[in-house]
């Protein structure tokens, strides 16, 4: 008798078959869901936001007499500066007026 206690495969037996509690959430895939989140976050959005940030710096600096790009790839110097327009000055004479937003770069200060 003494022979068949030790004969009982812990594994079969109820207590140790059933995972604890963080062993169900390492297997239930929650830690790569939070890896991937992690990615997303760290090559995505963050760089993302960080190129938002500077082209609203960029936008604040531009003043009047600079040369700049639009996003269409228009150089002109900038003549005019409204809250939300941006006339730009593409050849002698002739000016054109832009959403602010699309200024992408400024070529050179003055």
């Amino acid at each position: 008798m003494f022979g068949l206690a030790f004969a009982v495969d812990p594994l079969t037996s109820s207590q140790a078959a059933a995972p604890s509690g963080f062993q169900s959430f390492l297997n239930s895939g929650a830690p790569m869901f939070v890896i991937v989140i992690g990615i997303f976050y760290f090559l995505l959005y963050r760089p993302q936001q960080k190129k938002i940030k500077e082209h609203r710096a960029l936008l604040e600096s531009l003043k009047k007499g600079d040369t700049a790009v639009t996003a269409g790839g228009i150089y002109g110097k900038v003549t005019a500066l409204d809250e939300n327009i941006v006339t730009l000055e593409i050849a002698t004479g002739v000016n054109i007026k832009i959403k602010k937003g699309h200024v992408s770069e400024v070529i050179k200060k003055d």
